[in-house]
């Protein structure tokens, strides 16, 4: 089980996960009204609080808990049929994220929040080459890790054949492609592939893209850090998928 801090992170799984919380601990004396909101929300679905002094609750966590901390069961990842079936669910409106090897929690995390933002359906991460659902990637995310379905699969060659078979169309990001981001066609079944901090797309992901597109930028600028390439992508994701044509 994992320590989750911080007020807005324990907000939102309080409101979308609480069956999930196995230890709430709050900062006592404090006349924080977050926090005691927090309380309150606690005690109405039943969860039974600790009061700690500030020594004792740093102690149970490695980061800033702004006076409160919860001790909560892993999150389920979705197994590959469930990923599929929803897929299937959203058809000509399913708006997948795949990251190929975003190892470092905090842009997991800051992925994980601005995919919740643009109406992502699904997130994929591979079993290797990932960060995982870490407490830093929870917090980062700002509640998006809780609300979000994510899958976790070992294999994404695999899982990326079985989208394509079920309709989605695989956009690869690269900063080796010959096509712009603003003239790819994001307004269907997709799914859009980042890679990695240092190394972007793997060969092998990117032989499995049924189009490579870039972000076109200035000044000899060769890449953005991947969370906020992944923040472009998916904001012209939804640009193209919610813009409305006038006759």
């Amino acid at each position: 089980m994992d320590w989750i801090y911080g007020i807005h992170t324990v907000n939102e799984i309080i409101k979308y996960s609480s069956e999930n919380i196995t230890d709430f601990c709050i900062l006592d004396g404090s006349k924080n009204p977050r926090l005691i909101e927090l309380c309150n929300q606690a005690q109405k679905r039943g969860i039974k609080i600790r009061y700690l002094n500030n020594r004792d609750l740093s102690e149970l966590v490695d980061g800033p808990h702004q006076g409160v901390a919860i001790l909560c069961k892993p999150k389920p990842y979705l197994k590959e049929n469930e990923l599929l079936d929803l897929v299937k669910h959203h058809g000509e409106k399913a708006f997948i994220l795949v990251l190929d090897g975003v190892t470092d929690p905090h842009n997991l995390g800051a992925c994980l929040r601005s995919s919740l933002a643009a109406g992502v359906n699904a997130v994929v991460i591979p079993k290797a080459r990932s960060a995982g659902l870490t407490p830093v990637v929870r917090k980062i995310a700002c509640g998006a890790a809780e609300v979000i379905p994510i899958a976790m699969v070992p294999n994404l060659r695999r899982i990326l054949l079985n989208m394509k078979d079920v309709g989605i169309w695989t956009i690869g990001a690269s900063a080796d492609a010959k096509t712009s981001l603003y003239d790819t066609d994001l307004s269907g079944p997709l799914a859009l592939i980042l890679g990695g901090e240092e190394k972007g797309l793997r060969q092998l992901t990117e032989n499995h893209c049924d189009v490579l597109c870039k972000i076109p930028m200035k000044n000899n600028v060769e890449s953005l850090n991947v969370s906020v390439a992944s923040g472009v992508y998916l904001f012209e994701a939804l640009r193209q998928r919610t813009m409305t044509i006038s006759p």
